[in-house]
């Protein structure tokens, strides 16, 4: 069912997923496997996203995949045989978790041909939009930030402020030419307080030297329909990519309200195995089942690790 704008809580129907990308970091495994498909313990990484874009109350997730990645939507069908096969055992927890993702979301294939850049993904997105939406949710699947929440904070401070809403972390010195970077302006000093920022601009990787702060993008964007056209009058950069950043870093020269909100919590980077290991020891050591195993497995590997 296409729910009109008006009956979507935080006024966003749609959360675009970039997952095209080839996953080269878990290589071999990625040969056959889209590293969206790998488990957060056992729950795939694409599945956990579907919940944080429900909860934000949107209805479409429009998935940006590969020609040949087209098995991160076969995640979100139905399995009959499996589902009757499981009901028929009396397997009734299992069943359920298969069949949690096909409720949270309706899912949408936007195939993106080749890999010209994020910007380039986000704007295929816009085919599958309609004419009431005025902002869409970017939600990178790499990127699980936690406590997941941070995006219907970030749809207050668009319905605050207008314009587009984007998540921000701090960043250790040595971490800060691995991110696109905020140079920020002037606000009012209680939204200061509550960790709300006015954004001026955005270097993409610069160096310490030249970095306007400590305040990195983190994957999640709330962004005004009005991106779509800046990606269209933007120059590709290297490799023929089109750049996210610059497409925002043009509005914001042309006057486009563009925000941050400080995010507190903890961010999980589930597109490299550093990241995305110590991301299923923290969800596995919380999980009811398997968390106390875990916990005295976990001791007993560091033990052994600092004694040899």
């Amino acid at each position: 069912m296409n729910l009109p704008i008006s009956e979507h809580i935080n006024a966003v129907k749609t959360v675009v997923v970039p997952a095209a990308g080839m996953g080269t970091r878990f290589l071999p495994a990625t040969k056959t496997v889209p590293k969206e498909l790998l488990p957060v313990v056992d729950t795939p990484g694409i599945e956990l996203i579907a919940k944080e874009a429900a909860d934000l109350g949107a209805t479409r997730m429009a998935i940006i995949t590969a020609p040949n990645k087209q098995g991160i939507l076969k995640h979100f069908d139905s399995f009959p045989e499996l589902e009757a096969t499981l009901e028929a055992r009396g397997k009734t927890g299992q069943l359920e978790k298969v069949r949690a993702a096909g409720k949270l979301i309706n899912t949408v294939p936007v195939e993106q041909d080749q890999p010209l850049g994020l910007g380039h993904a986000v704007g295929l997105a816009e085919a599958v939009l309609d004419d009431d939406e005025d902002v869409i949710a970017v939600m990178l699947p790499d990127d699980l930030v936690l406590p997941f929440g941070v995006t219907e904070r970030m749809a207050e401070v668009r319905a605050k402020f207008g314009g587009s809403v984007l998540a921000a972390i701090e960043v250790a010195e040595d971490e800060v030419s691995n991110y696109g970077i905020f140079e920020l302006g002037d606000i009012d000093a209680e939204s200061e307080k509550e960790g709300i920022r006015r954004v001026v601009g955005m270097v993409e990787k610069p160096a310490l030297a030249d970095a306007p702060s400590h305040l990195a993008a983190t994957g999640r964007y709330l962004l005004d329909r009005a991106i779509f056209d800046a990606l269209r009058r933007i120059a590709p950069g290297a490799g023929g990519e089109l750049q996210l950043t610059d497409a925002i870093a043009l509005l914001i020269s042309e006057g486009h309200p563009v925000h941050i909100v400080i995010h507190e919590g903890k961010r999980h980077d589930l597109g490299n195995p550093a990241g995305y290991i110590p991301a299923v020891l923290y969800f596995g050591l919380r999980h009811e089942e398997y968390g106390p195993h875990i916990l005295r497995a976990a001791k007993e590997i560091l033990a052994e690790f600092e004694a040899e």
